[in-house]
């Protein structure tokens, strides 16, 4: 199941509402998903921003190394030699296979986990969400969005 929400999207719904908690989450992401219950065990996260002009996405080439305290079990694409040497490759061409077309002006940043670092992407609050709750946003929030494979997208531009 390719696009499966994610009980901990909310970290990132809280990060959207709360500029301290994003400060926080972007400085230690270790420390600042502890204050919401979740325990890395351990391994160091750090968090990556999208912004307008940056989109980044997360792959272990060596083997699989993902924030599983985080997001559960990683899919079985994610594992895939396929995935893990074309996402270095051509991140694009990869992207866009999971729907995801960004603008030639956006710079895309692959981020290689180990098993001494994990990575978590803080995809970027899609328009149309203002005035939703934390709650309501956490909702919005995939595992892949969370990878860098796919956006968050408003809930009128779901069902596009």
């Amino acid at each position: 199941m390719r696009f499966r929400r994610c009980k901990e999207g909310k970290v990132v719904a809280r990060a959207w509402l709360d500029p301290d908690y994003k400060r926080r989450l972007l400085a230690d992401g270790t420390a600042a998903v502890a204050e919401l219950g979740i325990d890395m065990e351990g391994t160091p996260l750090l968090v990556v921003e999208n912004t307008p002009k940056v989109h980044n996405v997360v792959v272990c080439t060596l083997c699989s190394c993902y924030p599983r305290a985080l997001l559960g079990l990683p899919p079985d694409w994610y594992k895939s030699r396929e995935y893990r040497s074309r996402t270095v490759r051509e991140p694009r061409s990869v992207l866009a296979e999971f729907g995801t077309i960004l603008p030639d002006d956006v710079e895309v940043r692959v981020h290689d986990s180990s098993a001494d670092m994990r990575y978590l992407v803080l995809p970027m609050r899609p328009e149309g969400t203002e005035g939703m709750n934390e709650e309501e946003l956490a909702r919005l929030v995939t595992r892949d969005s969370m990878i860098g494979v796919t956006q968050v997208k408003a809930p009128s531009q779901s069902a596009s």
